[in-house]
C-alpha cells in the first residue's frame, strides 16, 4: 500500500423531493437558495449535515424542519438514492443521499435557514425544464417521480397522498397527477375493488352539493398490490399534470 495515500475530503448533504397534490395538481417543493453556489436560482431543500456524529436520517428529519417547517410523523419518507458524481458541486466532492418524502395537501412553506423562499412547484413544470434547478436536482427530482410512479402500481403509495378518510374519485386523483393520464372512472374503481385489503371502507360518506354522497375508505393493511394497477401507457409527453 502507498503510504503517502490518504482518503478525500468529501462532504455529505442530504437532499429532499417533497411531493404532494394542491389543487389536483402534482408538485414538488422548491427553494430559493439565498446563498452561493446558484444564488437566486431554485433547488431542492436539503443541506449538509451538522456534525460528524450526526445521522443521516436525522439531518434529513432536521432539514424538514428547517426548510419547511414540515413534521416528519405526517409524511412518508423514504431513502431514494445517493447521488456522486465529480462536480456536481462547485464547493468540492459533495456525496447526496437524497430523500422521497409524500404526504396529502401539505401547507405552504416557510423558507428555512439558507433559503430565501420556498414554495410549491408544478412537477410538470420542473420535469419539461421550465423550472431551472441548481446542482443535479432535475435528475433526483425525476428519479423521485418515477419512484412514486411506479410503487403506485405495485404498492399502497396512493394512500400517502390522500387524508385519513377518502373517497374513491381522490384515489383516482392521485393516479391521474402523478402518471399524468386521465382514468375512465369504472374502470379504476373495479380494479380498486379487486385489490385485497389495498382500501376499507370506513361506514361514512361524504356529502356533496350535487348527487349522491360518496363513500369514504381508508388505507387498508395491504401495502403490495395484489394484483397491480398498472399505468396505461398512453401518457402525456411531460409525465405529470
Amino acid at each position: 500500500m502507498d503510504e503517502s495515500w490518504s482518503p478525500p475530503e468529501v462532504l455529505v448533504t442530504v437532499d429532499l423531493v417533497i411531493l404532494t397534490l394542491r389543487e389536483q395538481e402534482l408538485r414538488v417543493l422548491l427553494v430559493e437558495r439565498g446563498v452561493d453556489p446558484y444564488r437566486g436560482a431554485r433547488a431542492l431543500p436539503g443541506g449538509f449535515l451538522n456534525h460528524a456524529g450526526e445521522d443521516i436520517l436525522d439531518a434529513a428529519h432536521r432539514e424538514l424542519r428547517e426548510e419547511a417547517d414540515l413534521d416528519v410523523a405526517r409524511l412518508h419518507l423514504e431513502q431514494l438514492g445517493t447521488y456522486g458524481a465529480p462536480g456536481r458541486d462547485p464547493r468540492g466532492r459533495v456525496i447526496s443521499v437524497a430523500y422521497l418524502a409524500i404526504a396529502p395537501e401539505l401547507p405552504d412553506p416557510v423558507a428555512g435557514t439558507d433559503a430565501a423562499d420556498a414554495g410549491w412547484e408544478s412537477a410538470a413544470d420542473v420535469l419539461s425544464g421550465r423550472t431551472k434547478l441548481a446542482f443535479d436536482h432535475l435528475r433526483i427530482v425525476t428519479d423521485g417521480i418515477d419512484r412514486a410512479r411506479g410503487k403506485l402500481e405495485h404498492s399502497a403509495l396512493a394512500t400517502a397522498f390522500c387524508r385519513e378518510t377518502f373517497t374513491i374519485a381522490d384515489l383516482q386523483q392521485v393516479y391521474e397527477a402523478v402518471w399524468g393520464v386521465q382514468l375512465d372512472p369504472r374502470n379504476f374503481y373495479r380494479k380498486v375493488q379487486k385489490v385485497p385489503g389495498f382500501i376499507e371502507p370506513t361506514g361514512q360518506e361524504r356529502r356533496a352539493t350535487k348527487g349522491r354522497p360518496a363513500r369514504l375508505f381508508q388505507a387498508g393493511p395491504t401495502t403490495v398490490l395484489h394484483p397491480p394497477l398498472v399505468r396505461p401507457e398512453s401518457t402525456d409527453s411531460e409525465g405529470a399534470r
